[in-house]
């Protein structure tokens, strides 16, 4: 398989993630990896930690890399994007921006045919190796740049393929999910220490318990109705704590968020 040179448009946590895990797999090798942010500060930060390279401008970047990954926050993609079309580049592009289609994305640089683009929505457990990536069909990347990248993310993860129209409903579920899980346990915490235990572990217990809990989803393949079932006795105490969520509205709470956030991400 061939290894592609990487070049990174925007030096974030998620860039960090995707490289470093490129770099700890053995997929490439620090001097294969390129950055550009508008940060001197970080990208040296970055370029010190990991052996990787800088570049001066995205045109630098463009004349050193194989193949660009954009990861860059909505607001900004539409000014890179410019400069990708003023320099015309033709580089093959993965992109992990929000609300951005490969064909809007290559719409937006005033051609469809010359222009390459895999769009992929990671999460931030990504950073943990325990992300979930969610690549975007069809793409038109050659098979093995395709390969490639997902080589890489699958070193990070989970990878699944889903068709444009479902990546809004994706990013409001993975990618947002992890805020979700992050409150869930923020609360589960909360209550512990309201009933006296400490909150080290209190985070511990609730962090642990979210944690099995998927990994029991993920081994055993039974419906989580059926998992939920299994903790809840004949009257008995866990029970009486699921009356109270559904009472309290928790499940259509959670549609509701996740709903509002594929809206969103429809309008980006």
């Amino acid at each position: 398989m061939k290894n592609y040179k990487l070049g990174f448009i925007g030096a974030g946590n998620m860039a960090e993630a995707i490289f470093s895990g490129a770099i700890e797999k053995k997929v490439l090798k620090p001097n294969e990896i390129f950055i550009y942010d508008i940060s001197q500060d970080r990208m040296n930060g970055l370029c010190k930690k990991y052996g990787i390279i800088s570049a001066s401008s995205i045109e630098d970047l463009c004349s050193k890399a194989e193949m660009l990954v954009l990861a860059i926050k909505p607001s900004i993609i539409s000014t890179v994007l410019e400069k990708l079309a003023e320099i015309d580049s033709r580089l093959p592009m993965v992109s992990i921006v929000a609300g951005w289609s490969g064909m809007k994305i290559k719409g937006y640089m005033g051609r469809h045919d010359n222009v390459r683009v895999l769009r992929i929505m990671p999460n931030m457990p990504l950073m943990s190796g325990e992300g979930m990536s969610v690549f975007e069909t069809p793409t038109d990347l050659e098979k093995n740049e395709y390969i490639f990248i997902k080589g890489i993310f699958q070193g990070l993860g989970l990878v699944l393929e889903q068709p444009e129209k479902l990546m809004d409903a994706v990013t409001s579920i993975s990618g947002g999910g992890p805020a979700y899980v992050f409150m869930f346990i923020e609360a589960l915490a909360d209550a512990g220490v309201l009933n006296g235990i400490s909150r080290d572990n209190a985070i511990l217990l609730a962090a642990q318990t979210v944690l099995g809990s998927a990994q029991a989803v993920l081994d055993t393949g039974i419906h989580p109705a059926k998992l939920k079932d299994a903790v809840c006795s004949p009257g008995g105490t866990t029970i009486e704590a699921v009356k109270v969520l559904e009472e309290k509205g928790f499940r259509s709470s959670i549609i509701e968020a996740v709903d509002a956030c594929a809206e969103k991400s429809k309008k980006l």
